[in-house]
């Protein structure tokens, strides 16, 4: 179940992060909304991680999909082309 609790209970912040461990991250409302997501540095770093590794991917699709739409150039091609 999520941890949700409202952002005036940061006037008591030690007990806001005792609750804040790995995959339960703690949600800090204000009237009502979400405003601040507090999480472990362990899982932020996992998360950085994570959306780092699916940049990469999306970013190698796109090579591969340039690739298949345009073909590749051979190494005499990129010489003559630079003047080599």
């Amino acid at each position: 179940m999520p941890n949700i609790r409202p952002v005036s209970d940061l006037r008591n912040y030690s007990n806001v992060v005792k609750d804040v461990k790995y995959g339960n991250p703690v949600y800090l409302t204000k009237n009502g909304h979400g405003v601040i997501a507090m999480v472990s540095m362990e899982e932020l770093d996992d998360l950085e991680k994570e959306l780092a590794l699916y940049k990469f991917k999306l970013e190698m699709k796109k090579g591969e999909d340039s690739i298949k739409e345009h073909g590749t150039y051979t190494s005499e091609e990129i010489m003559k082309e630079l003047g080599i």
